[in-house]
């Protein structure tokens, strides 16, 4: 009488291949088939929940333009080409980044592009107060917003460049995007390595070392306890609320205003109400 033995390694590696085999002949005939068949490989554990997060990102990416996922022009951070060197330490160390549209007269006129690492050798030399930014500019690359994602990040590898200044229908600048903004969208956000972990409202965003942008309607509550604020809740609820009553108007796109030394600019609105703003907070409040 034989003894049953346990299944081999082999025989184990060969059912989980004809399982996957088994799957794969039923193609799928669209992205709708193919997004229920990445939902059953991760219900038979074929797949991990972080290679389905991947592949939903990657099919989201397919779907997108350069306009869903750019940085918007309101929270650009540039630099004027006559600016010296030294002026541009300043604002490369304060937003953190590491390239720079670079502008002539206003965001409309992109110049070209500064990497950071471009300058530390006229500031190891003691050149920087002398040199100006036109001197290390680069040339900057220009898309549509109307530009696929998918087609932009084969760009971004084939021509092994980082960023890319966007542009609307009329060729004004609209807002830029970088490598990066794309591999988010497939592997979510990419932390500095540095940073510190924190639980950050989804509708705060630090977009430079004093600067943050902020939806109208975060509440006064999650404003105040992320900034260590103290603003009055008696007679509105939301920082979009409190900015429009400080106005004393509905304010537009592009108006600023001080409250409490806290600068508050509308960078998006509509007749009805305040959208996004922006903020930017005392150097002692800045949060890491």
């Amino acid at each position: 009488m034989s003894e049953d033995k346990p299944p081999s390694s082999q025989s184990t590696n060969k059912s989980w291949l004809e399982r996957l085999g088994q799957m794969f002949q039923a193609e799928p005939q669209n992205q709708e088939e193919l997004v229920e068949f990445i939902q059953v490989a991760g219900d038979r554990e074929l797949i991990d929940q972080y290679t389905k997060d991947m592949f939903h990102g990657v099919l989201n990416v397919s779907r997108k333009r350069v306009r869903d996922i750019m940085i918007p022009r309101s929270q650009m951070v540039v630099l004027e080409k006559d600016q010296s060197i030294e002026q541009a330490v300043t604002i490369i160390t304060e937003s953190s980044h590491s390239r720079f549209p670079v502008i002539s007269e206003d965001k409309d006129n992109v110049e070209g592009m500064l990497l950071a690492k471009d300058i530390i050798p006229l500031t190891l030399n003691g050149d920087a107060g002398q040199s100006s930014i036109s001197q290390v500019i680069r040339p900057c690359v220009i898309v549509p917003e109307t530009k696929k994602v998918d087609v932009l990040l084969r760009e971004f590898r084939a021509k092994r460049y980082h960023m890319a200044v966007v542009v609307d229908e009329y060729g004004g600048v609209s807002g830029l995007v970088t490598i990066e903004d794309i591999l988010e969208e497939i592997v979510g956000e990419i932390e500095d390595e540095f940073a510190i972990n924190e639980e950050v409202p989804e509708d705060i965003r630090k977009v430079g070392k004093q600067l943050y942008s902020i939806q109208a309607l975060t509440t006064l509550d999650d404003f105040n306890q992320y900034f260590q604020t103290n603003y009055d809740k008696s007679e509105v609820d939301t920082i979009g609320g409190l900015v429009t009553k400080a106005f004393g108007h509905l304010p537009g796109r592009g108006e600023e205003i001080n409250v409490d030394g806290y600068q508050f600019k509308v960078s998006n609105a509509d007749s009805r109400r305040l959208i996004q703003l922006q903020v930017k907070v005392p150097a002692v409040q800045t949060q890491s």
